[in-house]
């Protein structure tokens, strides 16, 4: 008699974790999979795995937890601060220098200490969150998050009120951005850019490319790389399956959406899931077409030659802003509101975004422009049109239950 052949075991897919109850799905994905979950946890930041099974904080973004006062303020005797951004996030000259901090040094006598720490938002909220928790001070006076995540610091008590008398230029700050959900009167925070997600390739290996799905291309097989932010790599996808992904939709439709990531990861096509380390793939010429951020290729096209080209796909691009909040448990607010003032004088929010190249929050800046470099006043990257904002769209807030679910069937799809 001859044996059947075993039937293939299938595997559980995005839309197959959406149908079970959230709080059944760590317990599934650790069935499932040890080593998948590892690897998830491995991308979200180790700290904020290991901070979520062991401390009962709210590493999903659930309600406020944070029962920690804030540091006592020691500013008027140290003449310090400390700031953690992004890569090439700030101008800089040719030898490494940061001119506009060493003038805002100049003036006020506050030394800055300026690291470039944060790769992603998960990543660097993952090394945090223990000691946000607890109060503590996390060595650095200014921190910069996206929307998301600085209303999750927000939420759960994590960021520090900010005194308006020591930010007076908090006044230029553009009307759009002066009220958000999350940070009724901008209390807690201060936009420090805003920009673009769309896709990027290498104009000498690639042709032009217009949509999400020109990056399935099969000649594009393992020499792509897409975004970690959820709401950017998942959202451009949603947005060509015609979801408007700052209206109404739900489960059903970042399934549908995650379930083509799914499949480009588990087949290869990606070949790897990146924050903002994604740009050392584009110049090693590892991945050969990406998503992107939309400064972010402009400056490495400033820094390698003319060899990239980015586009807000026909279907959408995404819409999203980074700000700046102090840590509960740093001991250098005022300092940090000088520095904070300062960015927000116009002509230093001018030079910035001449070497940035995102778009300025500063009301004032763009005027201020026409000295600094006249050809980037018309650049759509800094100081957008009409016609392009009519095509980007920003991720709808997601209420903490979607955050949760959200991300994780995310991190389970990135870390397979």
């Amino acid at each position: 008699m001859t044996r059947p052949t075993p039937r293939p075991r299938r595997r559980l897919t995005a839309r197959d974790l959406a149908t079970v109850p959230p709080e059944l799905r760590p317990l599934v994905l650790a069935q499932l999979s040890r080593r998948g979950l590892l690897r998830g946890a491995g991308v979200l930041g180790v700290g904020t795995f290991l901070a979520a099974c062991g401390t009962g904080g709210d590493a999903g973004g659930g309600a406020a937890t944070g029962t920690a006062t804030a540091a006592q303020d020691r500013s008027d005797s140290e003449k310090v601060v400390n700031w953690a951004n992004w890569t090439l996030y700030l101008d800089q000259d040719d030898d490494g220098n940061y001119p506009t901090l060493e003038a805002f040094t100049e003036q006020t006598g506050i030394e800055v200490n300026y690291s470039e720490d944060i790769d992603g938002n998960d990543t660097y909220y993952g090394k945090i969150q223990g000691q946000l928790a607890n109060g503590q001070d996390i060595g650095q006076d200014i921190v910069v998050f996206t929307d998301w995540m600085a209303a999750r610091m927000i939420r759960q008590g994590y960021a520090q009120e900010l005194d308006e008398e020591n930010i007076p230029n908090k006044k230029n700050i553009l009307p759009e951005l002066a009220e958000v959900d999350f940070d009724p009167g901008r209390k807690r925070s201060l936009t420090w850019q805003s920009g673009f997600a769309g896709i990027a390739w290498n104009k000498e290996k690639v042709g032009e490319l217009r949509s999400v799905s020109d990056l399935w291309r099969p000649e594009l097989a393992g020499r792509v790389v897409v975004l970690d932010e959820m709401r950017d790599t998942v959202g451009l996808i949603m947005l060509e399956q015609g979801v408007d992904i700052s209206g109404d939709w739900g489960d059903d439709e970042f399934a549908a959406a995650l379930e083509v990531l799914e499949q480009q990861v588990a087949s290869g096509q990606v070949r790897q899931v990146r924050g903002n380390s994604y740009k050392e793939d584009l110049i090693s010429e590892d991945a050969l077409a990406s998503t992107a951020w939309s400064g972010d290729i402009t400056q490495i096209n400033f820094e390698n030659g003319d060899k990239w080209g980015f586009a807000i796909p026909d279907a959408g691009g995404t819409l999203w802003s980074d700000n700046m909040l102090v840590p509960i448990g740093s001991p250098h607010k005022k300092n940090a509101e000088t520095l904070m003032n300062y960015y927000y004088d116009p002509e230093v929010a001018a030079q910035v975004a001449a070497w940035v190249n995102y778009i300025s929050p500063v009301q004032g800046a763009r005027e201020a422009m026409e000295a600094i470099d006249p050809e980037l006043v018309d650049n759509p990257y800094i100081f957008p049109t009409e016609e392009l904002l009519q095509n980007v769209r920003v991720f709808r807030s997601l209420d903490p239950s979607e955050e949760q679910q959200y991300n994780a069937e995310f991190q389970a799809v990135i870390g397979n």
